[in-house]
């Protein structure tokens, strides 16, 4: 596999590097692609330095596979550049997500969507990659009728500079990302706001959720919330299922499905946290009670590394498939 990194420099690139070494992916050449700003640094990867070449229309050729994490407007432009010269473009952003005929993929919930590619295959929104992992077992065995997320998302999500944020806020100094401060308070937005009143990362759980699990028609609301977290999602799910469950049964369930962790003894404080998950492959779920206004209804709560599962080792695993 001749394999390639766009957005090599930023957070989940880096954290693309980290996955491959500790994973011990085998390629036959490696190429790191950034901005011009970044290009022409240097970059370690299993043992062996790489120069970071910048992102032009003239590269491509001879890469099997590429990585992408530059965002939307990169990936709009460069992804069926490289589709075109016969690279099968793994892209992180929300560019392609929706887009009829690009599979959504979650390798853990709906691995043979990837097949039927034609050049990019989209890797989901971090908050919708745990949350479909805990869900999809779930779905198999008692039906999905309706899905409530309310999300508490790190900072890490939001890049570098939103790290930033929050690291000099707890010195006193004013936010230089966010609008308002983050350091000590909670933000009640994630991307910006639709005339529905809903904001974009809202929408993009709703509507991924559907699509990587195959229910078009399922009822889906979110709230999304950043916090003071440097690292890891945190996602209350509501769940009303279509069929009766036992939740002995049911915690089996997910104890037996792949990715998963389940932490769920709450009287000796056994629940999973951001600092659970943070540098963990695998999606953790605790918290698991009946929600006795509803009929079959569940809560749980759902926490999983959103640079590493919810980013760089899911696109990763979707390259796993195809090579």
């Amino acid at each position: 596999m001749n394999l390639a990194i766009v957005g090599a420099t930023g957070v989940v690139g880096r954290e693309f590097i980290k996955v491959i070494e500790q994973r011990g992916l085998v390629f036959d050449s490696l190429r790191l692609f950034s901005s011009a700003r970044s290009a022409g640094s240097s970059v370690t990867v299993c043992g062996k330095d790489y120069i970071v070449e910048e992102l032009t229309e003239d590269v491509g050729e001879g890469i099997d596979i590429a990585l992408f994490s530059a965002g939307g407007s990169t990936s709009l432009h460069f992804a069926p550049i490289f589709a075109k010269k016969g690279v099968l473009v793994v892209d992180n952003s929300s560019a392609w997500r929706m887009e009829p005929g690009v599979p959504l993929v979650v390798p853990e919930v709906n691995p043979g969507a990837a097949a039927a590619h034609k050049g990019i295959i989209a890797n989901p929104n971090c908050s919708t990659i745990q949350s479909v992992v805990a869900l999809k077992p779930l779905h198999d065995a008692y039906g999905l009728k309706r899905v409530v997320f309310s999300t508490y998302q790190a900072v890490s999500g939001a890049g570098i500079n939103a790290i930033r944020d929050l690291q000099e806020g707890m010195l006193g100094k004013p936010p230089a990302h966010f609008k308002h401060p983050i350091a000590g308070n909670l933000i009640p937005q994630i991307d910006s706001f639709t005339d529905s009143g809903y904001t974009k990362e809202e929408l993009k759980m709703i509507h991924e959720t559907r699509k990587i699990l195959g229910l078009p028609s399922l009822r889906v609301t979110a709230t999304t919330v950043r916090v003071p977290v440097v690292n890891g999602h945190s996602i209350s799910v509501n769940v009303e299922f279509e069929r009766a469950f036992d939740l002995a049964e049911l915690r089996e369930v997910l104890r037996a499905a792949k990715g998963i962790e389940v932490m769920d003894d709450p009287a000796a404080g056994l629940y999973p946290m951001p600092i659970t998950a943070s540098g963990r492959d695998e999606v953790f779920i605790g918290r698991l009670r009946r929600d006795d206004s509803v009929e079959s209804g569940l809560n749980m709560w759902c926490v999983a590394d959103n640079i590493r599962k919810g980013a760089a080792l899911n696109a990763i695993q979707i390259a796993e498939l195809m090579f």
